[in-house]
């Protein structure tokens, strides 16, 4: 349920937007959210889940570039929630940013939090989310940013649009699997089949192609945008459609150069727009996506839509599945990412930042820990599975950290002393790294960042109990990745083959298995910013860290004051 009303935003937008987009004339969209539990089926299996409005996956929001949207979200369910808009840079403007004990205190059940959705330089393909435990499993649905009107695409007009959104079906209850494995110290228990728009397609048992499956219809000769999420909780997915190429044209709501491949890597949390021509003969092929994992346990299974053209023909009654990269096939994951490139011309310029003021340098690690009073946990060596980023586990204060930052009254609630480097440096991608170096520190630890600093921040991953890729989340920002490599980076040797031409422009990045990620960003855009891994079992074991970034000299540049109903802890 939605709204909208015509404005002048000269002050409003014209105050706050960051990057080159001019005030003027734009939209108040207002959309009605109403959190509740509501019956669905899949796999046949009925069971009651939170939903937004009862839809799964949810409603779709669509914008246009600098537009100010309004979420009145009401919780009439029995659970606590929170809303994240993922890729929403919310300029001066985190209180409706939505992570949890970071921006704010959750929604409790009985009352309403109205977020305003602050658009500015986005201009494609994000989504929302839950932002609260594990409720972003079936809390979630696709934010669509159209340009300004009058404004074209930078590529030929599609025939239609189209959102596909991957995500996950549990036949259990969500909230006991991440309460039972929270309480084990172990892995979670993988979910029982992943989604295509909210359907699994016809590989699965009690699951056909009439009921269960996405179709996509096509004409012959027509072009099609297809605007996709990977809203899988812990895996980054290879998608396919059978006998048909594709043009990645953006992703994470930033045009690219047209990039042509006959399959996608698409980490969870990350948005890709593509092209897709209708040239085949006309016939019924099937969309494939699964898993891409380098460790771990993982679903093994292979979710299904169906392109079907429209025209008089006689369809297969076993169309032929695509062919995907195996399970841990690393180079096609790590090469498709690394082709992706901005537009960098007149009209879409890229602004990476050349004199870096603040060099970080975070390790990304699996640890372990001990169970308390030699009680046995099920992780490896009997221990409890933890995360952290430069050996720091982070851990949630009972209250917001923008709220505490912004009153004053941060001692007690967090520290500031997030160190720039890891603690001790050793060999982080060794094939057998010593136990007594897996063990990391709790803390609730930010790192300050002063306003307009240039920002280069080279992600490492280690070997700690065992490697894995890590997808990175930045808050509040997106941010230019100009390096990435396998092994450990070498500060002396590897800038040298930065891209500081066309890097692309993202705000979440798959740091490949024991390897390294290099990205850049202008912090001008003050507040408190989650950073976190988007595996949901990473971050709930501690893989996360918060920038608070300083107000600037002028009124322009400062945190904006909370809304009214901001809610309380």
């Amino acid at each position: 349920m939605w709204s909208t009303t015509k404005i002048s935003i000269l002050f409003f937008l014209g105050v706050i937007l960051l990057g080159n987009v001019t005030p003027g004339l734009a939209l108040v969209r207002r959309y009605k959210f109403v959190l509740g539990n509501s019956a669905h089926t899949r796999l046949c299996t009925n069971k009651t889940m939170l939903t937004i409005n009862g839809q799964f996956p949810g409603p779709t929001i669509y914008a246009r570039k600098g537009d100010l949207v309004i979420v009145d979200l009401y919780n009439r369910a029995s659970h606590n929630i929170t809303i994240h808009w993922h890729g929403v840079k919310m300029p001066r403007y985190p209180w409706s940013d939505g992570p949890e004990y970071v921006t704010q205190c959750p929604v409790s059940p009985g009352t309403k939090f109205s977020q305003r959705i602050v658009l500015s330089d986005e201009e494609g393909t994000l989504w929302w989310h839950a932002h609260s435990e594990w409720s972003r499993a079936s809390v979630y649905g696709a934010l669509i940013i159209l340009p300004l009107k009058n404004e074209t695409y930078p590529f030929p007009k599609p025939h239609a649009e189209v959102p596909l959104l991957l995500g996950e079906w549990w036949n259990a209850d969500v909230q006991e699997v991440m309460e039972e494995f929270l309480a084990s110290g172990g892995d979670p228990n993988i979910s029982d089949a992943f989604l295509i728009n909210g359907q699994p397609g016809d590989l699965y048992s009690c699951s056909n192609s009439t009921q269960d499956a996405f179709k996509l219809s096509v004409e012959f000769g027509k072009t099609y945008l297809i605007r996709m999420v990977n809203a899988v909780m812990n895996n980054i997915m290879f998608f396919r459609i059978a006998n048909h190429s594709i043009t990645v044209v953006g992703t994470d709501a930033a045009y690219t150069k047209p990039l042509t491949s006959d399959y996608i890597t698409i980490s969870p949390g990350q948005t890709i727009d593509f092209l897709l021509t209708a040239d085949q003969p006309p016939s019924h092929y099937y969309m494939a996506s699964r898993v891409y994992a380098s460790a771990g346990f993982f679903d093994t299974t292979t979710t299904t839509g169906m392109l079907v053209y429209a025209g008089n023909y006689t369809a297969p009654p076993s169309p032929a599945l695509p062919t995907l990269p195996q399970f841990n096939d690393t180079a096609s994951s790590v090469n498709f990412t690394n082709r992706l490139r901005s537009l960098a011309n007149t009209k879409y310029p890229i602004d990476v930042p050349l004199n870096i003021t603040e060099t970080l340098y975070f390790t990304l690690s699996i640890n372990t820990r001990p169970c308390p009073n030699d009680t046995v946990c099920d992780g490896p060596r009997q221990e409890r599975f933890l995360a952290s980023v430069n050996n720091v586990t982070m851990v949630l204060p009972k209250t917001a950290i923008l709220g505490a930052y912004y009153s004053g009254m941060g001692a007690g609630v967090y520290e500031t002393d997030f160190p720039d480097n890891p603690p001790f440096r050793f060999n982080y991608t060794q094939q057998f790294v010593p136990i007594d170096l897996w063990r990391p520190e709790n803390g609730t630890a930010v790192n300050v960042l002063k306003y307009n600093s240039n920002v280069e921040l080279v992600f490492q991953g280690t070997n700690t109990v065992g490697g894995i890729d890590h997808p990175m989340h930045l808050h509040g920002y997106s941010f230019y990745v100009v390096g990435s490599g396998l092994g450990n980076f070498n500060r002396r040797r590897d800038p040298q083959n930065y891209n500081l031409v066309d890097p692309p422009l993202m705000e979440t990045i798959a740091v490949p298995v024991n390897g390294w990620t290099a990205i850049r960003f202008k912090a001008n855009n003050p507040g408190v910013w989650f950073m976190h891994c988007h595996f949901e079992r990473h971050v709930s074991w501690g893989m996360g860290m918060v920038f608070i970034v300083k107000n600037g000299k002028r009124p322009e540049e400062r945190l904006l004051p909370p809304p009214s109903d901001l809610p309380r802890c």
